[in-house]
């Protein structure tokens, strides 16, 4: 019985993985990941990190976040508490879909999340305070290859659904992509 239903969305290889939950008068069970399930989904190595997010404020921007290969990574985004504005941008050279973004409302009670294959950037709005988040992640972070994108950049035109309450000095400092942005070569 699988506990996970795969949707293809628009940019090539990136999924809504909508989980099930299974509960009874006590409570409830959702299965976070499955190697075996999430294979067919496009997830083929092993889980090499896992993180945790905290959100404190409605309207605050995290991204947009991606390594360079090899360092390139494939990530599983679920929300355990509250709710967000999860974005991937395909940033793969060559791409048909290159510099186009989707979104999908994550929540804790949705049980949605989005897998997000090498070459992707990867950002989120909090559309409540205290959101939390859960990432897989294919590969260790190494900051050596590690960059980013202005959440801000007009060539992306991010239809961000509420205003900017706060912005990390970070993610403000990622550059806007210029014509020497050729993309990623995975």
């Amino acid at each position: 019985m699988s506990r996970f239903s795969v949707t293809d969305l628009p940019l090539a290889g990136l999924k809504r993985v909508q989980r099930q939950r299974l509960g009874d008068s006590r409570g409830f069970l959702s299965r976070l990941f499955c190697a075996e399930e999430l294979g067919a989904a496009g997830w083929h190595q092993p889980i090499a990190q896992i993180n945790y997010t905290y959100t404190a404020l409605r309207g605050t921007v995290r991204g947009l976040h991606f390594q360079h290969p090899p360092h390139a990574e494939i990530k599983l985004v679920s929300c355990v508490r509250g709710e967000v504005w999860d974005v991937a941008v395909d940033l793969r050279a060559g791409s048909p879909t290159y510099l186009q973004w989707h979104a999908e409302r994550l929540s804790s009670d949705n049980l949605t999340a989005l897998l997000i294959p090498q070459g992707f950037a990867h950002g989120f709005q909090s559309l409540s305070d205290d959101a939390e988040l859960l990432y897989c992640h294919s590969a260790a972070y190494a900051p050596q290859s590690e960059a980013g994108l202005n959440p801000r950049d007009a060539i992306l035109d991010i239809a961000w659904p509420l205003p900017m309450t706060e912005l990390s000095a970070r993610d403000q400092a990622h550059p806007w992509i210029s014509e020497s942005f050729k993309g990623i070569r995975l």
